[in-house]
This record gives C-alpha cells, sequence and structure tokens, in this order.
C-alpha cells in the first residue's frame, strides 16, 4: 500500500491497486444500503457518499486506468505474443468497466431519490450484480494485469515515472479544481 507521504509519482501501479481496495469498500457499504431498514438519515447520508464516490472515484479511477496506464502498458509492450496479451487484456478490462458503469447506472436514480429522502429500496439483485461484477473485476486486474503492467513498465524507469507524473499532475489539477469549486 502507498505510505501517507507517497503520491502516484512513486509507486504509480500501486496507486490503481490501492484504488479498488476504497473502491471495494464503497461497494461494501452499497451492499449494505441495499438490505439496510434503518434510519432515514443513514440511509440519505450513505446513498450521497455512495453516489459521490462513484462520480469522484470510481469514474476517475477507470479514466485513469484507460487514459494512462493502459496506453503506456501497450506501448511498451515489446514483443508480439506479450502485444496480443496486453491488448486482449485492455479490451476485456475495458469492457468490464463499462458493465460495471452500467450497472451502476441503473442503481444510481434510486441512490439519488434515497439522498433526497424518499422511501425507496434499492434492487438488491441488481446491487449484488454490480459488487460481484466489480469484486471479480478487481481481483482479475489486480492477479492479472498490474502485475503484468509492473513487469513491462519495470523494464524503462522513465515510462514508470512518466506515468507517475501524468498520475500526479491529474490528481493535482483536480485538487485545485476542487478548491476552487470547479468540481
Amino acid at each position: 500500500m502507498t505510505s501517507p507521504g507517497e503520491t502516484p509519482l512513486e509507486k504509480p501501479i500501486q496507486n490503481f491497486s490501492d484504488c479498488h481496495v476504497g473502491i471495494v469498500n464503497a461497494l461494501k457499504d452499497l451492499r449494505t444500503l441495499s438490505f439496510q431498514q434503518g434510519e432515514p438519515r443513514q440511509r440519505r447520508e450513505l446513498a450521497g457518499r455512495t453516489l459521490t464516490f462513484f462520480r469522484d472515484v470510481v469514474a476517475t479511477h477507470h479514466s485513469e486506468e484507460e487514459t494512462d496506464l493502459f496506453p503506456a502498458v501497450q506501448a511498451d509492450a515489446s514483443v508480439p505474443e506479450e502485444r496480443e496479451k496486453v491488448e486482449a487484456l485492455v479490451a476485456q478490462l475495458v469492457s468490464e468497466h463499462r458493465r460495471v458503469e452500467g450497472l451502476y447506472g441503473r442503481v444510481a436514480p434510486t441512490l439519488l431519490i434515497m439522498e433526497r429522502g424518499g422511501d425507496v429500496s434499492l434492487d438488491a439483485a441488481l446491487v449484488a450484480e454490480l459488487v460481484e461484477r466489480y469484486l471479480a473485476h478487481a481481483r482479475f486486474e489486480e492477479a492479472v494485469f498490474l502485475p503484468l503492467a509492473q513487469k513491462i513498465l519495470g523494464r524503462n524507469s522513465n515510462h514508470m515515472a512518466a506515468l507517475g507524473l501524468s498520475l500526479h499532475i491529474r490528481h493535482a489539477s483536480s485538487e485545485v479544481r476542487r478548491q476552487y469549486g470547479f468540481l
């Protein structure tokens, strides 16, 4: 896990792995919310946190993988067999992103109603499918793609550093926009 003082600049592959931990924890909260009959204020707060988390963290994580990580690994894959493997893995992971995002898109309207105080229930089966698909996606990415990315990008410290710098700039820029109310 990235240490508190470290940035994506120093350990970019670990940054992607660390994101999965947070996403998995948020999905556990979503699953809890789908079964919760608790206090309306708590349901509103959890629904709001879930909406914000998916908008700010999951969408950003997928974008960074697809904009920074996947192209970097594709560009550095050195032999035809390795390039083919990376291309197939990237296609699978992007497809999984769209599937998870589509499932979330079906859950989000109910979360929005909950956040606004509406007395509605989440579709527990839909939430379960979303959670299970994302968990499978994260496990696969952790077990297969991220180690391969580390191996490929690790061959050239400049390429690993470029990925880290790209992520660092994106995160710093997002923080500045957030501070000035643009996000």
